[in-house]
């Protein structure tokens, strides 16, 4: 029996002494490399990649911590915004100017973390596997070519859809080179736009445009692009759908809606200069102020999402003091005043905002995934030698350059705004910011001697590529 207890007690150390062995890392960290691979093979292969922060809430709250300068200058309000007397940002040198402070503003919040790679088995099972996107085509980057095939509808026709103030070819202008480039990306081709396959790709949808009155143009754009600029009676209104009918005492409806019925394709814009919603604080006053609810999308997209497969959202011009007091509209936020000073600025409320709208409509997408969304980055403003009331020109009949080689967006809210979403950015700026000879500028149908419209564009125009490249991204 002491034989027996002597050898049961060896045998239970021996075996304690070489689980012991096994169990300690100097065992792996002493035998060659290549057994390591053999150990624990998933380990090595499953190299997870810790992902990046989401950062839009370091954009919406951090990025605001500093101050913004205003993009636009205080100015009258006026009825009709399609005119000059509207608000605008700095010239071209001043609106580069104003992305550098941006950038250098933003440089803490928008900084990637650095990625870090682990093989322990616990974090590749535990933590979630980072998302790895495919680089897409930067059609933001690329040149102006000459093509005998532009304008894509004559600047004398569509008149069904094309405002006439819009229509240069209507008023005294002379030169019409702005008509004939084309936009080229460089590393990427871009297909060709014809109405036919647009409707193509866009049937039994609605593409709708959420912006300001260069939402308009474009929207104005894509309608003549799609009739070839030619009159059509098989072109449903349907903006009562959409409640666009005109309100009384109003000068225009908040929108428009027309169905092309061969492929039941719905165009529609809705005017919503700040893409934030705006109700009367009270509604029973006819000198009510209203809250301007910097936190909310505008109603008209919580009622009409779910009918909408291609969304355009744009805002800028409008975000400016003097506009704001003139409308009457006061800021809130979580339904009362605002007093964070952070948003207090004009260009703090308004990045605000777009990184609000940007957030609800990434929320949104789950719910209905047919649906595609953009941001379109701000069309830039050329006026030199002074502001629209104060002599500012823009009597270019050249391009100020054909190429655009940056990889970046000249528009950073609109880019920060949209990192880390599924909301895409349509970037129009960079290559917008070249073509000075392409606004209205003193011409007009009356021919009278006035103000010059640096802001928007002539169509024909610069806002047709706007579309080409939404199609190309559709």
């Amino acid at each position: 029996m002491k034989q027996l207890s002597l050898f049961s007690l060896v045998f239970v150390c021996a075996f304690l002494l070489l689980w012991n062995w096994e169990k300690t890392p100097l065992l792996t960290t002493t035998l060659p490399p290549h057994h390591n691979h053999h150990l624990f093979p998933d380990d090595v292969e499953r190299i997870h990649v810790t992902p990046l922060k989401d950062d839009d809430d370091q954009l919406a709250e951090q990025g605001l911590a500093l101050p913004t300068p205003s993009l636009s200058t205080s100015i009258p309000h006026h009825v009709d915004d399609h005119f000059p007397n509207t608000s605008h940002h700095e010239n071209k040198t001043l609106l580069v100017d104003q992305t550098v402070s941006e950038e250098e503003e933003r440089s803490e919040t928008v900084k990637q973390q650095p990625m870090t790679s682990q093989i322990t088995q616990s974090t590749v099972i535990d933590a979630p596997v980072a998302k790895v996107e495919t680089q897409a085509c930067n059609y933001g980057k690329g040149k102006w070519v000459p093509a005998n095939n532009r304008p894509l509808y004559s600047g004398f026709g569509c008149k069904q859809w094309l405002s006439g103030m819009w229509a240069c070819r209507l008023t005294q202008r002379t030169d019409f080179g702005y008509e004939k480039l084309k936009w080229q990306p460089k590393d990427c081709k871009m297909d060709d736009f014809t109405g036919a396959e647009f409707l193509k790709r866009m049937q039994d949808k609605t593409l709708a445009f959420v912006g300001d009155s260069l939402g308009r143009q474009q929207f104005q754009s894509l309608m003549c692009m799609v009739t070839g600029g030619e009159d059509t009676q098989d072109v449903e209104d349907v903006g009562k759908e959409y409640r666009l009918a005109k309100a009384q005492g109003s000068a225009r409806p908040d929108g428009w809606a027309y169905r092309f019925p061969k492929t039941n394709t719905t165009i529609l814009y809705y005017w919503s200069a700040s893409l934030c919603d705006i109700e009367p604080v009270d509604p029973t006053s006819p000198t009510t102020e209203y809250a301007m609810h910097l936190d909310r999308p505008p109603s008209f997209l919580k009622h009409y999402l779910d009918r909408i497969h291609v969304l355009v959202l744009n805002t800028g011009h409008h975000w400016n003091r003097g506009k704001l007091n003139a409308n009457k509209w006061v800021m809130y936020v979580g339904g009362k005043p605002n007093t964070n000073r952070k948003i207090l600025d004009i260009g703090g409320a308004k990045n605000f905002t777009i990184h609000s709208v940007v957030r609800w409509v990434h929320s949104e997408l789950p719910k209905h995934p047919g649906l595609k969304a953009f941001l379109r980055s701000i069309s830039p403003r050329h006026f030199f030698n002074g502001e629209w009331n104060t002599g500012g020109t823009c009597d270019s009949t050249a391009p100020g350059s054909l190429e655009v080689l940056q990889d970046e967006s000249s528009d950073l809210v609109a880019a920060g705004a949209v990192k880390g979403t599924d909301v895409k950015l349509l970037d129009i700026t960079g290559l917008s910011l070249v073509r000075e000879e392409g606004h209205i500028s003193r011409y007009s149908i009356r021919a009278a001697p006035g103000m010059q419209d640096c802001l928007h564009w002539c169509l024909p125009g610069v806002p047709d590529t706007w579309n080409e490249l939404l199609f190309a991204q559709m």
